[in-house]
């Protein structure tokens, strides 16, 4: 069987009202003491592959439960069975009960690749969890207040979040519900299971590594909008755990970093199929809010990516005039806390219209199309192409902001290859991505030192070592502008991997 649901961490002023609404006016919700022991080999070939084993005492039952990830950020694999035994006393565990099963079958392949298949506990969990069945949109959902801690050996980790699961109808009314709590308690959406922050806290592990861009496969058969449905769900698995571990508080510069390049693929993405231009590159609700977002954590990138090297630099760049100066650091951006701007309202209804816009349509069963996918597409790639070729042309006469465009123009047109590589040929494809690449990796250099430049003329005094570092980076750009000469030309005359309409 499948499990639909989603899960909301609750902040602590909102804890005493989800409680309260979960257990309903007539107080309909039901109080269970949930106890698990989550099981897996030493070296975590379980969790590494996205499965999750568990044996849990749930009042006076055992309950042997096999769960492994599914083909979205809502569905996972998962297979429960009853375990004779009793109360005080955990059945042993028994592999053979999920033989035959699409879980069972993912765990047979897992062991069989492990070096060594033996099983043991790994962490427990004890849960208290709040409960009640209500129907919501023309489904029915069930809703799960837990709150307690997860343990592995002498470490402990406290736990309060709200799950909700689909029990009957459709995910878009699960989201639809998610949508009103969200809204109305301030949740924030955790793709991390309890099982994931298990391992985390087992290894002695502060958070996983950043998500980075999954490949997707598109095929010329695809109707255009089954295509845009695999390419947002692809976009999804990373945009997603990079929101959810930003949200945490605990999270690394690359989590940002990744998070950010998510949401311009997902722009990319949405722009390749709406057909959208420049001008009208945020007109779809999802597109403006990806973009207002990524704007938002700009401050943070800026910082981590450019303050920390340019700083190195000048000292470098002042040592070698023989300087007596200290190099001056980036001066502060304005933008928000990061774990803050994810928790926001407008984040969160980002990250579930992301979601809704990954669900099947009935137009994606519709397999007639007016025109191949391949060619639809080849048209607004050979539009992008063009755009990006009047600006490398005319690359010596363009200021900062009209470069900084170009910047952009080539990451869409870079990511838009990396979804439809499959279409127009693999080897053709990455030529020509080894172009946009090397032309994206120069002006990222390029804009850098502009954004540099920008902070440092607006910073709120002037001293000899700010005087330097602005001559020392204006010298910088042009150096990096003249830099920028072969990949310009390398783009010129590159070869389209797709067949000009």
């Amino acid at each position: 069987m499948t499990e639909i649901e989603l899960k909301f961490q609750v902040p602590a002023e909102s804890r005493a009202a989800v409680a309260a609404s979960v257990a309903g006016r007539a107080g309909a919700g039901q109080v269970q003491r949930l106890q698990a022991a989550y099981h897996d080999t030493a070296e975590r070939a379980l969790a590494n592959a996205g499965v999750a084993l568990r044996l849990r005492r749930e009042g006076p039952r055992w309950v042997q439960t096999l769960k492994a990830s599914g083909g979205d950020a809502m569905t996972r694999l998962e297979h429960n069975v009853e375990r004779p035994g009793r109360a005080a006393a955990a059945p042993p565990l028994d592999l053979a009960l999920h033989a035959g099963t699409p879980a069972g079958a993912r765990l047979a392949e897992v062991l069989s690749g492990a070096a060594d298949p033996v099983l043991a506990c790994q962490f427990r969990t004890d849960i208290r969890r709040l409960s009640r069945r209500m129907r919501t949109h023309g489904a029915v959902v069930e809703l799960a207040f837990d709150t307690g801690r997860v343990q592995a050996d002498a470490q402990a980790q406290p736990l309060c979040e709200l799950e909700i699961e689909l029990l009957r109808g459709t995910p878009g009314a699960l989201l639809a519900c998610a949508r009103q709590w969200v809204a109305r308690h301030g949740l924030w959406l955790d793709t991390r299971s309890k099982a994931e922050r298990g391992d985390l806290l087992t290894r002695g592990l502060p958070y996983t590594p950043a998500r980075k861009a999954v490949a997707v496969r598109l095929t010329a058969g695809m109707p255009a909008v089954a295509a845009q449905r695999a390419v947002l769900q692809a976009c999804a698995q990373q945009v997603l755990p990079n929101a959810s571990q930003v949200a945490s508080g605990t999270f690394g510069d690359e989590h940002v970093h990744q998070l950010r390049v998510g949401l311009r693929r997902l722009r990319a993405a949405i722009a390749l199929f709406d057909g959208a231009t420049d001008s009208d590159s945020e007109a779809t609700p999802l597109a403006a809010a990806s973009a207002a977002l990524f704007r938002e954590l700009g401050a943070a990138r800026d910082q981590a990516a450019i303050g920390a090297p340019l700083r190195a630099q000048l000292e470098q760049a002042i040592s070698a005039a023989g300087l007596a100066l200290v190099a001056p650091s980036l001066p502060q951006g304005t933008g928000a806390d990061p774990a803050r701007a994810l928790r926001s309202a407008a984040a969160q209804a980002l990250l579930l219209d992301l979601l809704d816009s990954t669900l099947p349509t009935l137009a994606a069963q519709d397999a007639a199309e007016d025109s191949s996918l391949t060619a639809l597409l080849a048209v607004r790639l050979e539009r992008w192409h063009r755009q990006v070729k009047r600006d490398v042309r005319a690359f010596a006469d363009l200021d900062d902001a009209a470069r900084h465009r170009l910047r952009k123009r080539v990451k869409r047109l870079r990511y838009a290859l990396e979804f439809t590589q499959a279409l127009f040929g693999r080897k053709k494809v990455a030529r020509y991505l080894r172009v946009l690449s090397d032309l994206q990796d120069r002006l990222g250099a390029l804009n850098d030192v502009g954004v540099a430049i920008t902070a440092f003329r607006s910073a709120p005094s002037a001293d000899a070592a700010l005087a330097f570092a602005l001559g020392w980076l204006v010298a910088r750009r042009e150096a990096l502008a003249t830099a920028c000469a072969p990949a310009l030309d390398g783009f010129a005359r590159a070869r389209r991997p797709w067949k000009c309409p």
